[in-house]
């Protein structure tokens, strides 16, 4: 499997396409305009049913894991639990906050939720098909930049969350805003070079054609870094544990949706749970075959690759991904901020860098044949390995670098309020001594009224 996968990797792309259908762009755009609208209407259909199975799904999951039994009343094992839940937020009291901007207020929900939706306009779910007596690929549209257009659309739901959380009028809701954008453009960074390394291997920024140059083997084998890298990215770009810190109930309450309610929330919270499966989709279709048949059903049963079946083989693979999310939901503690903002920006983005050179240096080598791809491939594995080394190592001497305690007394009431004191038994890298409290309830007025005089 080794050999073969390295093989592969240095395997130019013509020779890659040489046993692929001509897919081409060219099926795309041909389609009557009730296609095209039945279409998008069925994508809207799957994806508001995907999320009540989801919401259901997840609460399952995790009280499986934590040994309850999660909801099992409304309709037959709880299935309708999430429908009742989605009526109970239509009938709440729809509140508006008076500091709020009315305006931008209403605004913010719909602009998360739009682009939620959009994104899955280029995701192919199967091949072409008998479409209601018309011919037609079981996707939407297709274009040469697909990806690009998949993450510019993404992006724009940032712009939801950040007017969410302004116009709310809420200290805690403006900082889960800032702090939700931070760690979404962040991780945005890591996971388009992730795909960067797909590019170059498949060829082309087309999703139909990705999935065809996956025909031999899936590329979340072949480019296996760029693979993790986008999973762990695709997790805090969702905002979902172990990563959710907008939503720190300890810090910032529910975060930038604090002040929402009613249907204005559920529009986030619907936002959320379509992001998880577009990121989802997204992995399945640029990693995982998208919707090929898994390895060993299509050499057992010939037709597994046509009709209708491949959504099967799609859908089957995003719910893995989903439940990987409900695990780390279940399983990991939340992170502090400042080690999730490290690893994107320290590790995950370098490894990235890193990898994408060794990506494109494989394919010119390969291209001119002047050096053994394998010791290539297997010096540029040993140099991933000592970067990611050095740099938790150089994270390690931060942390037990020595504390430099300063013995100058502290004056506790300074600012006007008391301060407490620093950990390490006194001040931290010049700050103040620690902090000694009067018993003296008078002695602490007087020192009060003397530091505001």
């Amino acid at each position: 499997m080794m050999s073969l996968g390295l093989e592969t990797l240095a395997a130019p792309p013509a020779v890659l396409a040489a046993d692929l259908p001509d897919v081409g762009l060219a099926q795309f755009g041909q389609d009557p305009w009730w296609v095209i609208l039945l279409k998008a209407v069925l994508i809207f259909v799957v994806l508001v049913v995907l999320t009540l199975f989801n919401i259901w799904f997840e609460r399952r999951v995790v009280a499986r894991m934590q040994h309850r039994v999660g909801p099992n009343v409304h309709g037959p094992f709880g299935l309708l639990q999430s429908l009742a839940d989605g009526v109970k937020l239509a009938l709440k009291e729809d509140i508006i906050p008076t500091a709020a901007d009315k305006v931008v207020f209403l605004l913010a929900p719909v602009i998360s939720v739009v682009p939620a939706f959009v994104v899955w306009a280029v995701i192919p779910f199967g091949p072409e098909v008998n479409f209601f007596g018309h011919q037609t690929p079981l996707q939407l549209t297709d274009m040469p930049v697909a990806v690009l257009f998949m993450l510019a659309i993404a992006s724009i739901g940032i712009y939801g969350i950040v007017l969410g959380g302004w116009s709310s009028g809420s200290t805690y809701s403006l900082l889960g805003g800032l702090r939700s954008s931070a760690q979404m453009i962040s991780y945005e960074v890591a996971m388009g070079l992730a795909l960067v390394a797909v590019f170059l291997y498949a060829g082309s920024m087309s999703t139909s054609e990705i999935v065809a140059a996956q025909d031999r083997l899936w590329f979340g084998l072949i480019l296996l870094p760029s693979f993790v890298i986008y999973v762990i990215s695709m997790v805090g770009e969702t905002n979902r544990a172990p990563f959710d810190l907008p939503e720190a109930e300890g810090e910032l309450v529910g975060g930038f949706h604090t002040e929402y309610s009613s249907l204005k929330f559920a529009l986030f919270f619907l936002a959320e749970y379509i992001n998880l499966a577009t990121v989802s989709a997204i992995a399945t279709t640029l990693f995982l075959g998208g919707w090929a048949a898994p390895w060993g059903i299509e050499q057992l049963w010939d037709g597994a690759n046509s009709g209708y079946w491949p959504v099967l083989w799609f859908f089957g693979k995003v719910f893995c991904f989903i439940f990987l999310f409900v695990w780390l939901r279940g399983s990991l503690p939340r992170m502090r901020y400042d080690q999730f903002m490290a690893l994107g920006w320290k590790v995950l983005i370098p490894v990235s860098l890193a990898w994408i050179v060794a990506v494109a240096t494989i394919r010119v080598i390969s291209l001119e044949g002047e050096i053994n791809r394998t010791y290539l491939v297997a010096a540029i594995a040993v140099l991933l390995v000592l970067t990611v080394g050095l740099m938790f190592l150089g994270d390690r001497k931060d942390q037990d670098a020595p504390f430099e305690v300063s013995d100058e007394p502290h004056d506790a009431f300074a600012g006007g309020f008391p301060v407490p004191p620093m950990p390490a038994g006194g001040a931290v890298r010049g700050a103040a001594a620690p902090l000694t409290f009067a018993t003296d309830r008078t002695t602490v007025t007087a020192a009060a009224e003397e530091n505001h005089e």
